[in-house]
């Protein structure tokens, strides 16, 4: 028996013997409503009706979370190792739901969910980023599943993005998804950097890069650092969109659109404190050059077809430059 509770009962037991309410009170430093309700509890349930009972409502109307809101939480933190602030996103997205991180911090408290492992970084390392939207637009194909192809196109300083699905990779679906950048993407492209993929090294494909004014630029051969960000996109893309949709689905180029619309406008992006591609690019707007600025520093007299083969396009330079 707690001390809470003997004291309880020494009121009850005072009251007992001298029938006398505003002398207990006095004496015990109670209320007269107090000493009632000890009382009334006692005559109903004697001994155990002395205990602190639960003050929770009964029913909450205007509660935020109910039981469908923690399971969805619950859910996405046990299967997919989700963060407060994408477990935030993805309840929008999925299920249109709006909590604040407060409230999703407290629901994985309560469930006692384990931490997330964090990924140790060095202690100074330098973000590379480019600072004028379309200055440098990475690109690249990954594959999702049988006869499914992803293009992806990520402007290296506001992270926008533009992307397509297609059963192959080819020279064909290149020129497409190059058509789609250029007209999607809502400032002019300088830059198109690229792995060593054929895909992207096709003449036809360099001689429209060469007609859109746009500078192609492939990286070295073993060095996916260098098109870092649209690696990591491509993999988010995994974790977060396609581990949601069924990839036989007729819908799912509907799909893959509302998810580049809800990436570029409503996502936040850890790499701009939290504020979304868009509204990086409306902070840095002023800066961008117009198309006609673009196009007319672009010198076609630097630009040739480049070769897929490395070493034989290192080659082919020295020998330029020799003569």
């Amino acid at each position: 028996m707690d001390d809470a509770i003997k004291a309880r009962l020494k009121w009850i037991e005072l009251y007992k013997q001298t029938q006398d309410a505003g002398l207990v009170c006095r004496r015990c430093g109670i209320s007269r409503p107090t000493l009632r309700k000890w009382w009334r509890r006692f005559e109903e349930s004697g001994v155990e009706g002395l205990q602190e009972r639960s003050r929770r409502p009964k029913t909450s109307p205007k509660t935020k979370v109910g039981d469908r809101e923690e399971r969805l939480i619950s859910e996405l933190r046990k299967k997919r190792k989700l963060g407060a602030r994408r477990i935030q996103n993805e309840l929008f997205r999925l299920h249109d739901l709006s909590l604040s991180l407060a409230t999703i911090h407290k629901v994985l408290v309560r469930q006692q969910a384990p931490p997330l492992k964090r990924v140790k970084r060095k202690e100074t390392y330098t973000r590379y980023e480019r600072p004028i939207p379309g200055e440098r637009v990475q690109m690249d194909t990954t594959k999702i599943g049988a006869g499914l192809f992803q293009y992806t196109a990520v402007d290296d300083c506001t992270r926008y993005r533009v992307l397509r699905l297609f059963q192959r990779r080819t020279a064909a679906n290149t020129l497409l998804f190059l058509d789609a950048v250029v007209e999607e993407m809502p400032f002019p492209i300088q830059r198109v950097q690229t792995d060593r993929g054929r895909e992207f090294f096709a003449v036809k494909v360099q001689k429209r890069l060469m007609e859109y004014g746009i500078k192609f630029r492939p990286v070295r051969p073993r060095s996916p650092h260098l098109n870092g960000k649209v690696e990591r996109s491509q993999k988010t893309d995994k974790d977060e969109f396609y581990s949601t949709v069924d990839l036989g689905s007729e819908t799912l180029n509907d799909e893959l659109a509302d998810w580049q619309h809800h990436y570029n406008w409503q996502r936040p992006h850890g790499a701009h404190k939290g504020k979304t591609p868009m509204e990086r690019y409306f902070q840095v707007s002023e800066e961008t050059p117009l198309s006609e600025a673009v196009l007319s520093a672009y010198d076609a007299s630097k630009e040739r077809i480049q070769e897929p083969n490395y070493r034989l396009e290192m080659e082919l330079r020295k020998l330029q430059r020799s003569l």
